[in-house]
């Protein structure tokens, strides 16, 4: 990797850890309703998925998907999130919100 990559690779962690916050999923439900959340496995690191979101990077967001690193918020999970009131980590690739159970 070139030095240009790895400070460009540098910028887009820096922004998306900026733009990383906890929110509880009750503010989240609206986004859940239109199918636009996907939830991130607590094995996993939130930037790295986000980042390859960013830069479309299916090879990898397949992987994930096929090993529950990434998945689909199910009714189930949803439902148990509000009734517990759980807090996420969430940062926001248009036109998903990524989020990650706070530990």
């Amino acid at each position: 990797m070139s030095q240009n990559s790895l400070e460009k690779t540098s910028d887009l962690t820096a922004r998306l850890n900026s733009e990383t916050a906890k929110i509880g999923w009750v503010d989240l439900q609206k986004h859940y309703a239109t199918g636009n959340v996907m939830g991130v496995s607590s094995c996993a690191d939130l930037i790295q998925v986000a980042a390859a979101f960013h830069k479309d990077d299916r090879e990898k967001v397949e992987s994930w998907l096929s090993d529950n690193t990434l998945f689909e918020v199910n009714d189930q999970q949803a439902l148990d999130w509000y009734n517990n009131n759980t807090e996420h980590w969430a940062v926001v690739i248009p036109p998903f919100v990524l989020v990650q159970e706070v530990n």
